[in-house]
C-alpha cells in the first residue's frame, strides 16, 4: 500500500503537469531552424541535416539536460531509445540560445517537434536531468519543473525500484579515461 507521502507527491505531480500543460498551450513556439534527424547518438545528442547547410550531418547537443551515458546501464540505452523513437527520421526545429556551440564543436539547441519542447519532454519522462548551463538558460524554469514531475512520479531514472545512483557527469568523471 502506498504511503501518504507517495500519494501527496503523485497529487503534486499531477497538479504540476496540468499547470505546465496550460502554460505550454498558451506559449508561442519560437522561431526555429528546420532540421532532419538522421541519427540519435545518445539521450542528449542528435545528428541532423540542415536544408541550407553542409551535406554531412551536423551534431546537435540538446540544451538544459544531461542524459545518462550509454555505458550507464540500463538508463543510457533507454534514454537513447526513447529519443530515437520520438525523433529519428523526423523534421524538427532547432532553437539556439546565447552560446551556439560547445567546446566539442556541437551545435547547442532546444529541439521543437509539433509545438513541443523535446528537451522538456525527455526530462519529464525521466530520461535526463535538468542542468542549468550559463549562459543558455532560456527554458531553465520549465526544465526544472519537468524534472520535479518526473521525480514525483518515479519515471525513468527516478524509478524508486531502480534509481540512477550517479549523475551522468559523475559517471563520466569516474571513468578511467576521464581527464
Amino acid at each position: 500500500m502506498k504511503t501518504r507521502k507517495q500519494l501527496r507527491l503523485r497529487w503534486l505531480a499531477l497538479v504540476l503537469v496540468v499547470l505546465s500543460w496550460t502554460g505550454v498551450a498558451c506559449a508561442a513556439v519560437p522561431e526555429t531552424q528546420p532540421a532532419q534527424v538522421v541519427r540519435v547518438v545518445s539521450g542528449q545528442t542528435l545528428e541532423v541535416l540542415l536544408p541550407d547547410g553542409p551535406a554531412e550531418p551536423q551534431t546537435v547537443r540538446l540544451l538544459g539536460l544531461d542524459a545518462p551515458d550509454l555505458r550507464q546501464e540500463p538508463w543510457g540505452e533507454a534514454a537513447q531509445a526513447y529519443l530515437a523513437e520520438q525523433l529519428e527520421g523526423q523534421t524538427v526545429g532547432l532553437e539556439l540560445d546565447v552560446e551556439p556551440a560547445d567546446s566539442y564543436g556541437r551545435q547547442l539547441a532546444y529541439v521543437w517537434q509539433d509545438g513541443q519542447l523535446v528537451n522538456e519532454r525527455i526530462i519529464a519522462q525521466g530520461w535526463g536531468l535538468a542542468i542549468a548551463r550559463s549562459p543558455n538558460l532560456r527554458y531553465d524554469d520549465r526544465l526544472q519543473q519537468a524534472q520535479m514531475v518526473a521525480r514525483a512520479l518515479g519515471r525513468g531514472i527516478w524509478n524508486p525500484d531502480q534509481p540512477l545512483r550517479q549523475t551522468p557527469t559523475e559517471f563520466r568523471q569516474s571513468l578511467p579515461d576521464a581527464s
